[in-house]
């Protein structure tokens, strides 16, 4: 643990200036940032001196990366926000198979860096989302039922805590504070870096294919079937898909509504490939028989095309989103999901998603964090932008909608890294890993400098 009473003066941006633009930008044009000053970090230094700046003006202090997550925490609209992109670029240890990343690099970076060592990360489904949040918040990935949460490959955490000292957390060094980090929705401090665990990938079958909505209904039920049994080595996620017909969209998919299948098959090594295109085809051979596929982009490719198959927007957008954790779904589960999202619900969502969980993400591991595992079936999600006649009003009645459809599969349960609205009711963690994820804070904040950060849900602090 080091204190630095050294750091040079902060240099914090104000309202009305394109450093203050910088640091404020965010993924989700549908929750802005507008707080009080930002700055943006770009060295551990820069991050000490913002965060003494901030105690000593009384600002509480926000923290993002690539501001994928805005809607999802309690806005930004007072304090300083500290934006973290700090250099040096993801290091990899092959022998250990252990990435070193500092905070405001994104998961694209981190794929590159790792396949020339046949190596991958449990990244998620696009190149730019920040590794950080992601993290921290669990962590949904496409080779998650081989992985398991995201957040359980953290093998280190460097911050900045309130008292301006820098804190490496890790199995050998302040457990509580590792444990706490890992799922605990954020308060601690700024986090500057992380190591975490990779895993051996030579090569995957990846992409999606694309159907007319209409034959949503047989492509969930086959879809739905092979799930039940499916090998750990693949994840999918079904998708009811709306898109407007906008650059970056193919004709064919903007054309109507269209339900779609995409996912991963990893193997490990070259030998594991002929096992790789068997699984992909077990799931795909009957989807494919259905009828042909409008558009099918599944092939066999190297660990960075996991990171194109969802076709996530690259740019800002606004939207509004939704995100349960629900049971199996059976036959009724999968009509009453049509019924919310389906062709002729009448639902103003552009995306209505199923991601299979199962597998890996079901095992707590023995050193995993407060949020190291999900018991659920699926994981939806829910999003549309508002624009024309769908209204951000007409997007949060439909939430009400879907989630009064899948009331009985429901958990209660979300996980942080999917939800994308912080109106929306959130709980991932019970109470008594709340009181005691607290008394990490009470220890490493206890005047609350970074309390407005917390995760919605996952503080009884005020």
């Amino acid at each position: 643990m080091t204190r630095y009473d050294d750091a040079p003066p902060a240099q914090l941006a104000v309202p009305g200036t394109p450093a203050y633009q910088e640091a404020t930008a965010v993924f989700n044009l549908a929750a802005p940032a507008r707080p009080q000053a930002a700055v943006t970090a770009r060295t551990v230094a820069e991050v000490r001196a913002a965060v003494r700046e901030a105690a000593a003006r009384g600002l509480p202090v926000r923290v993002h990366t690539t501001g994928h997550a805005s809607g999802a925490r309690r806005p930004v609209t007072a304090g300083l926000l500290i934006r973290t992109r700090i250099g040096g670029g993801v290091r990899i240890d092959p022998e250990r198979r252990v990435a070193h990343i500092p905070a405001g690099t994104t998961w694209g970076e981190v794929a590159a860096a790792a396949a020339p060592h046949g190596l991958a990360a449990a990244h998620g489904s696009a190149a730019g989302v920040g590794v950080v949040g992601y993290l921290l918040g669990g962590g949904v990935s496409f080779y998650g039922r081989h992985t398991g949460l995201a957040a359980n490959t953290v093998r280190a955490i460097t911050l900045v805590t309130a008292g301006g000292q820098q804190v490496r957390a890790s199995a050998d060094g302040d457990q509580k504070l590792w444990w706490a980090l890992r799922g605990g929705g954020g308060g601690f401090g700024v986090v500057t870096g992380v190591e975490i665990g990779l895993f051996p990938v030579t090569r995957v079958v990846t992409g999606a294919a694309y159907w007319p909505a209409a034959l949503a209904p047989r492509v969930l039920d086959v879809w739905r079937a092979w799930a039940a049994d499916a090998p750990r080595r693949v994840t999918t996620s079904l998708r009811l898909m709306r898109l407007p017909p906008v650059p970056g969209v193919p004709a064919v998919l903007a054309a109507g509504p269209v339900v779609c299948v995409d996912g991963a098959v990893l193997a490990a090594t070259e030998r594991d490939v002929p096992a790789a295109e068997r699984a992909a085809r077990e799931l795909l051979a009957p989807l494919r028989a259905l009828a042909a596929p409008l558009l099918d982009t599944w092939a066999l490719t190297g660990p960075a095309g996991v990171l194109h198959a969802h076709m996530d927007p690259a740019g800002p957008v606004p939207f509004i989103g939704d995100h349960l954790l629900l049971g199996d779904l059976d036959a009724a589960g999968a009509d009453a999901f049509l019924g919310a999202a389906g062709e002729d619900s009448g639902s103003p969502l552009a995306l209505a998603t199923l991601r299979q969980l199962g597998g890996a993400f079901v095992g707590a591991p023995p050193d995993g964090g407060v949020l190291s595992r999900t018991g659920a079936a699926f994981a939806y999600m829910g999003s549309g932008p508002p624009f024309g006649p769908v209204t951000v009003a007409g997007l949060v009645h439909h939430r009400t909608v879907v989630r009064a459809a899948l009331a009985p599969w429901d958990t209660g349960r979300t996980l942080p890294s999917l939800v994308e609205d912080a109106g929306a009711p959130q709980h991932h963690l019970d109470a008594g890993a709340v009181a005691a994820v607290d008394r990490v804070r009470d220890r490493i904040d206890p005047h609350g400098l970074f309390t407005q950060d917390i995760t919605p849900g996952a503080t009884a602090r005020r």
